[in-house]
């Protein structure tokens, strides 16, 4: 399908006492349409995440893309420099488990309340820490198709301290893809591994995609690009969008 034309603008969810900002991708015309909610890397909500959520707008969709950092770093946007680095990794191991899946429920409601939204299922897409964030999200029972991008520390810690994020596997309501690089110095091949048995185990529908790459592939602002990776990856997160979200 030819990409839609889109409009983009900046919104704000509510969440309770807290406003989080958030960046709107949706097509002009017609609807109603699925609805995707897009978990950024630790660098903020960026041009890289922009992008992606322009180009799943463009698919026929409506993404959104929350600022996850909301709480602690209103508007925080960075590159990726290894000072930018640094930063979002200080912002990250302020995050809690619980805050996050509120704020993408809240995100999700948000949705549900836009004209041109369809209702359940919603889909998913993260990467990075996103990925991480993603892999928590898919237990929330509105998400149907979940895409993780390597998420690290699923397997070995969970946002806040407690159990690893791996073992709340058996809540997970859709079905998950996760896209991983065997050459990630952050995830291990052995996690990867535990994870796909994980997700074996307890029956949940899922594609675990591996490619000879490093962590970032699919960023192409990123040193770690990996273009042959990138594009297979996106062809299997269109896929799983179109088979779960619009049932073709």
């Amino acid at each position: 399908m030819a990409d839609l034309e889109i409009r983009t603008n900046h919104v704000t969810v509510k969440n309770g006492d807290l406003n989080i900002a958030a960046y709107l991708a949706q097509p002009t015309q017609g609807g109603p349409y699925p609805g995707v909610v897009v978990i950024q890397e630790i660098f903020g909500v960026n041009s890289h995440i922009r992008d992606v959520t322009d180009r799943i707008a463009g698919l026929g969709y409506v993404a959104i893309a929350p600022a996850i950092y909301q709480r602690l770093a209103p508007g925080f946007e960075v590159g990726y420099t290894d000072a930018d680095l640094q930063l979002g990794r200080k912002y990250k191991e302020q995050t809690t488990a619980p805050e996050l899946l509120s704020d993408i429920q809240a995100t999700i409601d948000f949705l549900k309340q836009q004209d041109n939204v369809k209702n359940a299922p919603f889909g998913a897409i993260g990467f990075c820490f996103g990925g991480h964030v993603t892999y928590l999200a898919a237990t929330l029972p509105d998400l149907g198709a979940i895409a993780s991008f390597y998420g690290a520390g699923i397997v070995t810690g969970t946002p806040g301290g407690g159990p690893a994020t791996v073992t709340r596997t058996p809540e997970i309501k859709g079905t998950l893809y996760g896209f991983f690089g065997t050459e990630d110095p952050l995830i291990p091949n052995s996690e990867v591994d535990q994870i796909e048995a994980e997700l074996q185990k307890y029956k949940i529908p899922h594609r675990i995609f591996r490619y000879q790459a490093t962590h970032g592939f699919f960023c192409d602002q990123r040193d770690s690009y990996n273009k042959d990776a990138a594009e297979d990856a996106w062809k299997q997160v269109r896929e799983l969008f179109a088979q779960e979200l619009t049932g073709s």
